[in-house]
């Protein structure tokens, strides 16, 4: 047979569970600050002059005019009608890229954290720091334009069988071709 042994419950001291729930409430609200702290910076978007119409989603293909600089304003890399897809930038831009609309053009600084954070990054031809460490980035981008993967590769395959079909069409490709002007 077993015995059973008893432990009295002591009685709680008048105001002891306020006070144990207002200490969980303040390591609660205490972590929550912490994690909140922790967290990157967000995306600053500016526009300069409003754009139409959708935004590009993640999914998508963009065409863009830009211009990055760093916080003093020295400039590292800058494009035209550059094609970039919108999930193989930095984080910030993406976010960026997201937010905006077509004919739209904008300012916008992403943190460090959303940027290239701890990594320096060099010309590949020179090797010299082209950015910093923890550097935070100013853009000025203008959206010309995006379309889906989907549609981006339909066309490609459309001008892939139209190639196909005049080089195979009577000769080689160009033989439709004018010919070059003679020399008089």
């Amino acid at each position: 047979m077993t015995e059973i042994t008893r432990v009295p419950l002591q009685p709680i001291a008048k105001g002891a569970l306020t006070k144990l729930w207002l200490g969980v409430a303040a390591a609660a609200l205490a972590a929550g600050g912490l994690a909140w702290a922790t967290l990157p910076g967000s995306v600053d978007i500016e526009t300069i002059k409003a754009g139409t119409g959708p935004s590009p989603t993640i999914a998508d293909v963009v065409q863009i005019n830009y211009k990055g600089s760093l916080e003093n304003g020295k400039v590292f890399d800058q494009g035209e009608r550059a094609v970039f897809p919108v999930e193989g930038v930095i984080p910030g831009f993406t976010q960026a890229l997201e937010k905006m609309q077509r004919g739209g053009k904008y300012k916008v600084e992403i943190p460090a954290a959303l940027a290239y954070g701890a990594q320096e990054q060099r010309n590949p031809q020179t090797g010299a720091v082209e950015i910093p460490a923890n550097s935070d980035l100013v853009f000025e981008i203008e959206l010309i334009d995006f379309k889906s993967r989907a549609e981006i590769e339909a066309q490609m395959r459309m001008m892939q069988q139209l190639q196909q079909l005049q080089g195979g069409a009577g000769g080689p490709a160009g033989a439709g071709a004018p010919p070059p002007p003679q020399a008089q």
